[in-house]
């Protein structure tokens, strides 16, 4: 194992990746006190069993840059294999605007090769490298130096054990002719969007019932100030206030210094200064909205009045096409996307690709009564009416 501290160290390790097909890449971070994750090591491995085809980079380190990983990050001819690769692939976004090409992700492919929903990293290392980890060292302080040897080993572990992982999901990938699977949905994960928070849009992860447009206004704005205040100081949105301290400014709806001390959910450090400043201008904004300008969050979850039979059955159906398919349920339809099937909906992903041949169009056909769902005593068969 290399730990590199240096940019010419690490020019020439990745200049080293660089000949092979592939390398195996993985972070640790921080992000309890900070709104961006600080970046505390990036593990990579390349194919071999040899000593020097691992290697820990400190991106703490004086004398580093992390451009000699980058110009790998953006080679076409080797594959950058993660796995449950979206925070990893924030934090290079936010760094340097930068996406790893080509990639994949073996949570991903490991649901469409039937290990189950969202599957952890250790369940693959134990199905698939029938080795155990230490997993002791999951909860550390990885910004502390230095770094113990038992530290050192576990993040390293998270590297070499997934050329394995990789090489065995991908080699069943090309077996099933489910390589396009993959690939579809990897590319949300490819996309710039993911990783870019609009302020603008922040109220959409607030959660409320209220049906009052005063007070969703206030939610909006409320909600955009945090989010601006947080990203622009990096610190966590609830180091300026939390969601129930945003509802009850929401409803209570403050105009002076003094009403913000008669909250009883808002932090003592929200009530004077630029914080308070920031809720009493957004409460102001909020007061100028009419009933016309605010965005409605989308309607809670229900079942679809008189065709909660025809939702079971696609759920039924599901679980059957999974089971003969080896996929993860979610991976093809959310319990949401069956009750919208049977609500009439016909707009859904669910429809479309690979989902669509494996499940969306035997669902279709179901809600329309051409087909009816049997048993041949050991499966659900789907029949022809």
């Amino acid at each position: 194992m290399k730990i590199i501290k240096t940019t010419q160290e690490l020019s020439a390790f990745c200049e080293k990746c660089a000949a092979f097909e592939y390398v195996t890449v993985d972070t640790e971070f921080l992000r309890e006190r900070t709104y961006y994750s600080k970046l505390c090591l990036v593990q990579m491995a390349h194919p071999g069993d040899d000593a020097d085809s691992a290697a820990i980079i400190d991106p703490l380190a004086p004398d580093l840059s992390l451009a000699p990983l980058y110009e790998l990050f953006e080679n076409p001819d080797v594959v950058k294999v993660f796995h449950a690769a979206r925070q990893d692939l924030e934090i290079f976004f936010v760094d340097q605007g930068i996406i790893p090409k080509p990639f994949f992700d073996t949570q991903v492919a490991a649901m469409v090769c039937g290990f189950g929903e969202q599957v952890g990293y250790e369940k693959l290392v134990r199905s698939i490298c029938n080795e155990g980890l230490d997993k002791s060292s999951r909860f550390t302080d990885w910004s502390a130096r230095p770094l113990s040897s038992k530290q050192l080993n576990y993040a390293i572990g998270d590297v070499t054990h997934l050329r394995q992982i990789y090489e065995f999901l991908a080699a069943k990938l090309v077996k099933t002719n489910r390589q396009s699977w993959v690939e579809e949905e990897l590319a949300i994960l490819m996309a710039p969007e993911t990783y870019t928070v609009d302020p603008k849009q922040a109220w959409r992860r607030v959660k409320t019932r209220s049906s009052s447009w005063k007070m969703l206004a206030a939610v909006a704005e409320l909600a955009e100030f945090r989010e601006n205040y947080a990203q622009e100081r990096n610190i966590p949105r609830n180091r300026v206030y939390k969601d129930d301290a945003m509802m009850e400014l929401a409803a209570t709806r403050p105009a002076a210094f003094a009403d913000l001390n008669k909250s009883r959910l808002l932090l003592r450090e929200a009530r004077k200064g630029a914080i308070a400043d920031g809720i009493l201008a957004a409460i102001m904004r909020a007061s100028k909205y009419k009933s016309e300008d605010v965005q409605r969050p989308s309607a809670a979850h229900e079942k679809p009045q008189g065709k909660e039979g025809l939702s079971e059955l696609l759920r039924v159906l599901l679980k059957a096409k999974a089971e003969q398919y080896g996929v993860a349920q979610k991976l093809i339809a959310t319990s949401a996307d069956l009750d919208k099937i049977a609500g009439g909906s016909d707009d859904l992903k669910v429809f479309t690709g690979w989902r669509n041949d494996v499940f969306g169009a035997e669902a279709m056909r179901l809600r329309e009564g051409k087909v009816a769902l049997s048993s041949n005593g050991k499966n659900v068969v789907v029949v022809d009416i």
